[in-house]
């Protein structure tokens, strides 16, 4: 019997364009610490290694900063961890993993199998290129047999069985299966989609998803990097090849990060109200981006509500921001509030000709909306 921490997609060294200085900081140094983290967790679990199946690295040209504190805190962990070079870092002439000298970090850079454990394998699929074209985890697997020792396969892409028509690169199924049936193998631990997911009928292939997140989730419809911000904790037991492996797999929080992109109708002050409400409900705004879509019409004091909202949580947040393709509110002012408005002369006809604009110009929409805020500083309530 065996238990491993199940990781990949640390991707150190990210940096996402929404974030500002202060929040990439922020997103740099907790991605480092999830390496602490899962020292943590290998600490709490009795897990005997760390496996890290792929893109470890954003890519192989980083800072001496970034590459060295990577290390430190790699060496450091309580436990050996095997690292996978995948599609962002691979294995070629200027790989960062040739950087690598602490003992207890182990790259994976071949698919000859490494013992890990007594009566314990680890078989690689590294990249040594930035492109694959054939199944590198199929070529890892050909060549085993059958056997009594616990077999992990560590690799990195996509997986698909059903497709006639599909990428050279693209892991086999079926063939991952077939071994896991035969006792060549008993887990298969990937990288690449940055989800946790389950795949086959084994339930012995799984992807960790990355430790901390590096995409949205979309709210509403549950796609995108839906469920990142994982590790695995896999148990293995198998007292032999004729009666096969069991696999227990328990997947633990530690992300501290999450990125959500959020649709919302408003079209009234009520539903503006609303919106305000569910962003002010975030616990950990200095770690949360969000992007977001609005849909509706509304009236000047409701888009001026809005605005000032806005504007008072966007700092607040490490990213809070208009997504622009599935913004869609418009601006329709009620008669009440032009007759409250103290503006006449030119400025009256400056506002008239924006608010023929409107659905045309977001511009027109702004400029509208600013005048009616001055002006109703004038107005008593």
């Amino acid at each position: 019997m065996i238990t491993f921490i199940h990781t990949s997609d640390l991707q150190l060294g990210m940096t996402r364009w929404f974030l500002d200085d202060d929040a990439q900081a922020r997103f740099s140094a907790a991605r480092l610490s999830s390496i602490t983290k899962l020292g943590e967790l290998a600490v709490d679990s009795g897990a005997s290694f760390i496996v890290v199946a792929g893109d470890v690295f954003e890519h192989n040209a980083l800072e001496d900063r970034t590459r060295l504190r990577a290390f430190e805190a790699f060496s450091r962990l309580p436990v050996p961890v095997y690292l996978l070079p995948g599609n962002h870092d691979p294995l070629v002439a200027d790989s960062i993993f040739f950087s690598s000298s602490a003992e207890n970090v182990h790259v994976l850079d071949s698919s000859q199998p490494i013992e890990a454990a007594d009566g314990v394998e680890i078989v690689g699929a590294p990249y040594k290129s930035k492109r694959a074209n054939y199944d590198l985890v199929a070529a890892a697997i050909e060549p085993l047999e059958t056997t009594d020792s616990i077999r992990i396969v560590v690799g990195h892409g996509q997986v698909n069985s059903r497709e006639s028509d599909k990428a050279p690169d693209i892991i086999d199924l079926d063939t991952v299966e077939n071994a896991l049936r035969r006792g060549a193998i008993d887990y298969v631990a990937l990288g690449d989609t940055h989800s946790t997911e389950s795949w086959g009928s084994t339930g012995a292939v799984w992807f960790s998803g990355a430790p901390e997140t590096t995409a949205y989730k979309e709210v509403g419809s549950g796609g995108g990097e839906s469920d990142s911000g994982n590790a695995l904790v896999v148990t293995i037991d198998k007292p032999s090849a004729q009666q096969g492996a069991t696999v227990a797999v328990d997947k633990r929080e530690i992300g501290e990060w999450h990125f959500e992109a959020l649709e919302h109708a408003v079209d009234s002050q009520a539903d503006a109200e609303e919106f305000i409400e569910l962003l002010k409900a975030y616990p950990s705004k200095s770690t949360t981006a969000i992007k977001y879509g609005l849909r509706g019409t509304v009236s000047l004091s409701v888009q001026a509500y809005l605005q000032k909202e806005l504007s008072e949580l966007e700092p607040v947040f490490a990213s809070l921001r208009p997504r622009k393709r599935t913004m869609d509110l418009h601006l329709e002012p009620e008669e009440k509030e032009l007759e409250e408005l103290d503006i006449t002369g030119y400025a009256r006809g400056a506002l008239d000709e924006l608010l023929g604009e409107l659905d045309r110009s977001t511009v027109a929409r702004d400029a509208a909306n600013l005048l009616y805020r001055l002006s109703r500083k004038g107005v008593k309530n």
